[in-house]
């Protein structure tokens, strides 16, 4: 122990909880590029209070949300935060990981100090009217994704979370591996299965938007498993093969296409008639890779804007697209006679409930689910990671750091 700290790597007394801790920190005056943003620094630990639990992290995942909290857009997450009364002028993003638990606060009986756990992304107050009346957590006003809407996420050497968040890290897995899958893979969970009667059935077509990323590694296993046929959208040839080997029946590269974007105004009859040419070819080459004239009954969306207005014409009647964020812009246009004229769905969706979360746990733990661990970088490589994602250049699949796990020699 060096004074009041830890050193990275540097495994204490079990239990022994420190006065400070390292973390790889965002500050409002660096907001902007993620490789400029995170900073290492020395903080104090955060006081566990009732029902929480402070976890000794071994690794974090990485996810697009902390780029928007590098950013500082769309949301400035410090300031929003201190106008709820927080006092921290800083953020400490990660919004899951895995590690082992190191102390507990009143009212914790669900996990005790040594238990390996992996840590899920969506916090709620239990005690909220509208989970007491019956709402899912993840569906209540309290709802708030860990890591990004909180504070003393997994990109420290200590976490903060509730107890709710700790299930049991599955034995087959590495550090790194349990801390990569536990966001993309409920999130997907639930786009795929938590919208009745919209779910995944054997012989569904399913469209996949970035099938080789890690929401898509994740929905294209779902999916298959299911007995659906997913149909991956990548942007390069590479990454198209790689979503074959995950179970893809096929895939489309989205470069081939060049309508991408906003709806034109539909008094636009030239612009009107281009736009619904390139839609046409899309559709046109997903029935070539599926080998039959069928509309997928499930698009699962999370780019948004350039996307939308395609998926929503594709979509077959009756069926749904499923969004869970817009990482290509919010300003999404929909064409509203197919909502009501084909009936179609356009289902917002937020992270999953504990019982997904559980679910999918045990997809992985039984093998089923590969959690497509692609990158794995050190605890200094976390605002790295962060820009890769930015830019658009990660590898296929999930992302992990190491925190508190030694590095490969």
């Amino acid at each position: 122990m060096t004074s009041d700290h830890f050193e990275l790597g540097e495994r204490p007394p079990l239990g022994e909880v420190p006065a400070r801790m390292y973390a790889s920190v965002i500050r409002a005056e660096r907001y902007g590029p993620p490789e400029k943003a995170f900073e290492t620094e020395l903080v104090d630990v955060p006081q566990v209070g009732h029902g929480q639990v402070l976890v000794y992290m071994m690794a974090a995942g990485i996810n697009y949300n902390n780029v928007w909290a590098a950013l500082g857009y769309p949301v400035d997450v410090v300031a929003s935060r201190q106008k709820e009364g927080a006092a921290e002028d800083f953020h400490i993003g990660g919004s899951e990981g895995s590690g082992v638990v190191w102390a507990v606060g009143p009212g914790v009986s669900s996990v005790s100090v040594g238990d390996e756990v992996v840590l899920s992304s969506g916090v709620w107050d239990e005690g909220a009217d509208d989970v007491r009346m019956g709402f899912d957590g993840n569906a209540s006003t309290t709802m708030r994704a860990w890591g990004y809407e909180t504070n003393f996420g997994s990109f420290a050497q200590f976490a903060l979370v509730k107890d709710l968040q700790c299930h049991p890290k599955p034995k087959g897995l590495s550090w790194e591996e349990s801390a990569s899958f536990l966001l993309t893979g409920p999130t997907a969970y639930n786009q795929l299965v938590g919208w009745h009667p919209n779910t995944v059935e054997p012989g569904d077509p399913v469209l996949i938007w970035g099938g080789a990323g890690g929401l898509g590694s994740m929905a294209i296993q779902i999916a298959r498993h299911r007995g659906g046929i997913p149909i991956a959208v990548v942007s390069d040839d590479d990454r198209g093969k790689r979503c074959i080997d995950l179970g893809a029946k096929g895939y489309i590269n989205r470069k081939e296409f060049d309508h991408w974007g906003r709806l034109p105004d539909i008094r636009d009859a030239k612009a009107m008639a281009d736009w619904t040419r390139g839609a046409r070819a899309f559709g046109k080459k997903f029935w070539e890779v599926l080998g039959e004239r069928r509309a997928p009954r499930i698009v699962l969306e999370h780019t948004g804007q350039d996307t939308i207005p395609t998926s929503m014409y594709l979509c077959d009647t009756a069926g749904m697209v499923v969004i869970c964020g817009g990482t290509s812009g919010y300003n999404a246009d929909v064409d509203l006679r197919y909502l009501w004229m084909r009936q179609k769905r356009l289902q917002g969706s937020h992270y999953a409930n504990l019982r997904q979360c559980r679910q999918v746990i045990q997809l992985a733990a039984d093998g089923v689910l590969d959690p497509c661990l692609s990158w794995t970088g050190e605890f200094t490589d976390i605002g790295l990671a962060h820009q890769m994602l930015y830019e658009n250049k990660h590898p296929y699949g999930n992302m992990a750091v190491r925190i508190n796990t030694p590095a490969e020699q």
